[in-house]
């Protein structure tokens, strides 16, 4: 005969048990709203003339919610979600930090940029192949490898964003592209396949995926387990994602080769996923091995910048020369990282935010300048100032922003990373970082003179574009990133303070440790479970 047997279960052993608040949900609401208003764009994809205003709504709330997100941040501290009810690090967490929710708000703005210039960039035919859809896709992915708190989703959300990268990249299905697109598709699918191993090794030395887990475990397991190896792999997928020396050579071959659109989202956000992503696991779950890798970072940081800046001093068109001006600036990030210290990697994020901004805008003066010129060689440029003062003027602000001339955003960020090299006798970095400098101005001075002092003659001016009237949208998106260099430039103290906080958190990961995993939700048997929580079997 059965007999039954009351078993008393106690969900708050397991699960969270108390709703959160409303106002947490804003780690997850970019996120949802990216794929929410990308699926409505694919809905519509044959309504070509729809999808921009369903697009651009989108990307206006995604940069709502990353500005609800970081204000959340700033006030409150990190803010923690796991999916699902369950406790970290049981369920999949989202974990907003200021590093994240910082790289999420300049992501949203420059995406949010990105949208309103290819009104005027993209045709009907690329809509109704999915620009708009491959958009959301990518930003959805990019925001939330900033969020996410588990190292395996941040390997999914790698592959997430590279769909959307892929799908914009070969848009137009042109020889150039399609080249361009397998170099970047193959260098990168080898970069997520080594990432995608150094999880594995990873899980199966400590065995736990989410980061702030890891970060408890890993002491326990450093003398036992293979950390320095798998830290070395990390470094090596993500060097090449954020194309380091010497894996970089992908970069310049694929970013001239899409719309002027898609070159500048990849140039701004693209490579920046990788440095987080550094950022993240060398001084949240590998502080040790970054300092046992610290010189190897340094010397990468200083050959990628020095290369970088070579590089574009070669180039002849415009779009490769500003490939090569991204590579020069990932350079400057890892410095921040190699050095370590708060004021390095103070100028480290500083720079990144500059990047994402100046880069994008750039990209998007190149094409203004290519349409006027009817192409981008800079052997048959001139004639621009006569006929566009406002764009040469512009202009000068960008290309002395990029080489870190005040009084513009790129003054701060380099000066920060001079200070921490002298600080701690690494002089050589500090040379590398301002032999950079001098050899970008160089170069971006050339491009300036060559395209707007030098006057086009003979057949060069006959080959000119008409004079026209350049499009609001094209216009709105390229003044709106000017001016926040400028700004930014003009009064920094407001980024800086954020900055150095971002430098204390990740110099001090117990806070995010003790975010994910609070004291109060440390489970007790038998103890915090309400009655309902119980069930009869």
């Amino acid at each position: 005969m059965a007999t039954s047997t009351a078993h008393s279960v106690n969900l708050a052993d397991a699960m969270v048990m108390t709703p959160p608040p409303m106002v947490d949900y804003l780690v997850v609401a970019p996120l949802v709203i990216g794929f929410v208003f990308g699926a409505l764009c694919l809905m519509t994809r044959k309504n070509t003339g729809r999808q921009p205003f369903i697009a651009i709504t989108g990307l206006v709330l995604m940069l709502a919610a990353d500005i609800g997100l970081f204000w959340h941040v700033l006030q409150n501290g990190t803010v923690v979600m796991t999916m699902g009810r369950w406790l970290p690090p049981f369920g999949i967490t989202f974990a907003a930090d200021m590093l994240g929710a910082v790289f999420a708000l300049i992501g949203g703005i420059v995406g949010l940029a990105g949208g309103i210039y290819a009104l005027d960039d993209v045709n009907q035919t690329g809509r109704r192949y999915g620009f708009y859809p491959f958009l959301l896709l990518m930003m959805s992915g990019i925001t939330a490898a900033f969020l996410t708190g588990d190292i395996f989703n941040l390997y999914v959300w790698f592959e997430v964003l590279l769909i959307g990268s892929f799908g914009l990249l070969v848009l137009g299905s042109e020889r150039e592209q399609l080249d361009g697109a397998t170099k970047y598709a193959f260098l990168n699918l080898l970069a997520t396949t080594l990432f995608l191993l150094a999880v594995a090794y990873l899980y199966g030395t400590v065995g736990t995926l989410n980061m702030a887990d890891i970060s408890r475990k890993a002491a326990s397991v450093r003398d036992t387990g293979p950390l320095f190896t798998i830290a070395a792999l990390f470094l090596f997928a993500f060097a090449m994602k954020a194309a380091a020396f010497p894996v970089n050579f992908w970069l310049p071959a694929s970013y001239h080769t899409p719309r002027i659109v898609v070159s500048g989202l990849f140039a701004g956000l693209l490579t920046k996923v990788g440095v987080y992503a550094l950022l993240r696991i060398f001084l949240t779950l590998f502080h040790v091995e970054r300092d046992m890798l610290a010189g190897t970072i340094a010397v990468i940081a200083a050959v990628t910048m020095v290369t970088g800046a070579m590089g574009a001093l070669a180039q002849n068109d415009i779009r490769r020369q500003l490939g090569y001006l991204v590579i020069s600036g990932i350079g400057m990030m890892l410095a921040g990282l190699a050095l370590g210290s708060r004021t390095g990697l103070s100028g480290g994020v500083f720079y990144a935010a500059h990047s994402m901004v100046v880069m994008t805008a750039l990209y998007f003066l190149a094409g203004i300048m290519g349409e006027r010129m009817n192409g981008f060689a800079l052997n048959k440029a001139g004639g621009l100032y006569s006929r566009m003062p406002w764009l040469a003027a512009i202009a000068l602000v960008l290309l002395l922003s990029v080489s870190g001339l005040p009084p513009f955003s790129g003054l701060w960020p380099k000066a920060y990373l001079v200070k921490a090299s002298l600080d701690v006798g690494a002089w050589w970095l500090a040379f590398a970082i301002l032999l950079t400098g001098l050899m970008t101005t160089i170069a971006v001075g050339r491009t300036f003179a060559f395209s707007f002092w030098r006057e086009r003659t003979g057949g060069e001016a006959e080959t000119a574009s008409p004079q026209g009237a350049v499009s609001g949208a094209v216009v709105g998106s390229l003044v709106g990133l000017t001016l926040l260099t400028v700004a930014v430039g003009i009064y920094p103290e407001p980024v800086i303070r954020v900055t150095d906080r971002i430098a204390g958190e990740l110099l001090a990961p117990a806070g995010y440790v003790d975010s994910v995993f609070p004291a109060d939700m440390t489970p007790t048997q038998g103890e915090g479970g309400p009655q309902e929580g119980e069930t009869q079997q």
